[in-house]
Formats: C-alpha cells, sequence, structure tokens
C-alpha cells in the first residue's frame, strides 16, 4: 500500500433505523436493558420521562458511519453517534478538507473542519462528526502503514490494559475480574430524601457483596445539582465510594468547582464525557473543577484532539481514563501513563457477562478477558475492526 497516496472519497453512512441493537449508540437497546431502566437524568423532573431515557430520546440519533477511501483502494473507517444530521455535515461540509489530501495532514484537516464550522458548532454534534472523521483517519493512517493505531501514537507503556465496568452488578464485574465498579445513579433531587437514601441503600448493598477493596463508584449522568451531589457524596463516604462523576450540568464549571470543594476529603470528582475539544477540558482543569478527566473519543475531537487534552492534564497531574469507546480509547490508553485503566461499558442487558460495546456493527472488536486485556489483542492494522456486512448501512447524502 502506498503511504503517500491521496483522499479520493469520503462517505458518510448510517445505520438502519428503528430496529435498535446498540452500535456506536449504544443506548439504543431493547426493552428491559439496565441502561435504560430508571436511571436519574435532567429530565427526571418529568414525571413521564423518568423511567426509560429512551422516551425523551436518548436514542434518536442512530449511529454515524464514516469512510475515507484513498486511491490506491485502502478505505478507514469509524464509528461514532450522530446518524443523519452528522452524515449531512460530513458529506456536504467536512468532505472538501480531505479529498484530494494526503490523510496523514490530519492536524491541519482538523483544524480546518473545526474553525469552519466554529459559528454554527464547537461542541456535541458537530464535535460528533468532526470525531468521526478524525477517527477514519487515524484507522486509515494505520492500514496505510500496516501498524496499529497505538504505534503510530508512540506506542505502548504497559504490556497490558486493566479495566473498571460500568454497569448495574458490580458485585458480577468483581467476580469477572474487573479491578472496580461504576452503578448508574438511579434516583435523582425530584424523588427527595426516599430517593437518596435508596440511593446510599444501593451503594451500601453493593459494598456488602463486594468487599472493602473493590472500587465502587456513582455515575451521575447529568442529573443532580450541587447542594444534592454534596449530600449524596458525604452520605455514601461510609461505603467508600471512590468518585462521584459527572454529577451536574457539564456547562456548570462554577458549580463542579464547587463541588470538588465539597465533597469527603479522598473521594475524587470527575467528568468530562460531555465535554468537547482542548478549550473546554483547559476550563475544567484551570478551574479545578475535578481530579479526573473522562473524554470520549468519539466526542470530544478524535484521537488528534484527544492528544492536546491529555497533553494538558498530564502537565497538571491529572487523569485521563476515556469514557467507553471501546477499540477508539484502548489504542490511546495504552500509550499514556496519566491514563492508568480504562472503562469498559457492560452491554449484556443484565450486566451478567463481558459483551463488546459496538455490537452487532463492528467485527473483530477486542474484549477484556478476566478485567484485562493484553496490548497483543491491539496488534491489527488500524483501529483493528472491520464493518460487519450484515448490518444494513445506507448513504443517506450520495455525492459521488
Amino acid at each position: 500500500m502506498n503511504p503517500r497516496t491521496k483522499i479520493k472519497h469520503v462517505r458518510a453512512l448510517v445505520a438502519k433505523g428503528g430496529e435498535g441493537g446498540g452500535g456506536a449508540d449504544y443506548h439504543d437497546q431493547g426493552e428491559g436493558h439496565w441502561i435504560d431502566n430508571h436511571i436519574a437524568t435532567s429530565m427526571g423532573r418529568y414525571p413521564e420521562y423518568r423511567q426509560s431515557r429512551k422516551s425523551f430520546g436518548i436514542n434518536v440519533l442512530g449511529t454515524l458511519v464514516v469512510e475515507i477511501e484513498c486511491e490506491d483502494g485502502t478505505v478507514g473507517f469509524a464509528v461514532t453517534t450522530g446518524g443523519e444530521p452528522a452524515a449531512y455535515l460530513v458529506e456536504h461540509h467536512f468532505a472538501r478538507f480531505l479529498e484530494g489530501r494526503d490523510p496523514f495532514d490530519y492536524e491541519t484537516i482538523w483544524d480546518q473542519m473545526y474553525f469552519a464550522s466554529q459559528y454554527y458548532g464547537r461542541k456535541g454534534l458537530v464535535v460528533n462528526a468532526i470525531s468521526g472523521v478524525d477517527l477514519a483517519l487515524w484507522d486509515l493512517m494505520g492500514r496505510l502503514r500496516g501498524e496499529p493505531v497505538y504505534r503510530l501514537l508512540g506506542g505502548a507503556v504497559r504490556n497490558e490494559l486493566q479495566f473498571y465496568a460500568t454497569g448495574a452488578r458490580p458485585d458480577l464485574a468483581k467476580e469477572m475480574g474487573f479491578i472496580g465498579g461504576k452503578l448508574p445513579l438511579l434516583h435523582g433531587p425530584i424523588e427527595g430524601d426516599e430517593g437518596l437514601k435508596k440511593n446510599v441503600a444501593w451503594l451500601a448493598e453493593m459494598r456488602e457483596k463486594c468487599g472493602p477493596d473493590f472500587w465502587l463508584m456513582y455515575d451521575c449522568w447529568m442529573a443532580l445539582d450541587v447542594h444534592y451531589a454534596t449530600r449524596l457524596a458525604h452520605a455514601c463516604q461510609p461505603y467508600g465510594l471512590k468518585w462521584i462523576e459527572e454529577a451536574i450540568s457539564p456547562d456548570d464549571y462554577w458549580g463542579y468547582q464547587q463541588l470538588k470543594k465539597q465533597v469527603p476529603p479522598g473521594m475524587l470528582v470527575t467528568t468530562g464525557e460531555h465535554e468537547a475539544t482542548r478549550w473546554g477540558f483547559r476550563m475544567l482543569m484551570e478551574m479545578e473543577c475535578c481530579d479526573l478527566i473522562q473524554p470520549d473519543v468519539g466526542w470530544c475531537g478524535g484521537v488528534t484532539e484527544l492528544l492536546k487534552i491529555s497533553a494538558m492534564a498530564d502537565a497538571r497531574g491529572i487523569m485521563v481514563v476515556p469514557h467507553g469507546s471501546s477499540v477508539y480509547s484502548y489504542h490511546f490508553v495504552i500509550t499514556r501513563h496519566n491514563s492508568p485503566f480504562a472503562e469498559f461499558l457492560m452491554m449484556a442487558p443484565k450486566a451478567d457477562h463481558v459483551a463488546p460495546m459496538f455490537h452487532p456493527q463492528l467485527l473483530g472488536e477486542p474484549v477484556p478477558f478476566n478485567g484485562r486485556m493484553n496490548v497483543s489483542a491491539l496488534d491489527k492494522p488500524g483501529f483493528g475492526v472491520e464493518l460487519n456486512p450484515a448490518v444494513k448501512l445506507r448513504r443517506p447524502y450520495v455525492r459521488n
């Protein structure tokens, strides 16, 4: 393969809607899945949207697949969320900054995509689309060089990854070899003191089942205010809560700054899953909003931007533990000393066994065994995964 080949085509595809089944839009699960079962959200103030996150539309966007094809026929691809709106942006705006270009000019390509869309973007859906393009570029570069992405990022700094598990059954996660378990918070402020007591009781139950040394964390998914989050943190202190995650709105930097000062000593405040770009994370770090940042490489700007975010964090002694994102974060985490462990989302409906995060859309997606993954599992060109031909994709905005 010719490493100096030019980009010929950019294609944006979406998964066929209306069938559920996960993929990059991993919230799009069937009935009864733990990921959609009475989890606290900022929409919990409305009774009709309290039981299910899908009821208020968490799964409306769907999966975006970006394919970048070179003149020599080499194709790199990546998946993220964004669906048809993001596909429109890729085809009708961002493709102009790629087609005819050297794929290794990823810095210029990222810069042009971001600043060309700054007047309507900066975060959210637009940066999701940019992230998908950027990840596809890194996959393409790895395939052109015949090397895994982690080697393009400087090589592994350890021989294996170790994981904590996010899911409804940390007690089962411990049996599977994970170093910790992160629970979804089930009850928000609108459910009052009774809901708070239930949250603490569930943590206490899991602590009893998991023993004193297993990490337990709470994922609050932007559902709380500073007062409630502070009360929850102190109520959970006797049960060894390691961290409280994304407790309040991602735009409330001042609230995070206040919360970090008010939690019990030794308890970490973490956030960043829904933050984007080096500027957003600079705000979190300079205002001392948290102890650990959690960018999602499929949402924060891709690998190109995550490298910048991580460098800023490293200079401040802040850990970077990316949110989920499977192989797209594994190749990054294995190369960074300030990313000492990784998150694994338990996609099994009952969180009772290990299942690939982006099933069924990806083939060859590695998963941890006994809570760990040897670097050899990542030793394939690019990100080392392929699209499942059995999953129907369509290209809503055909240009060429």
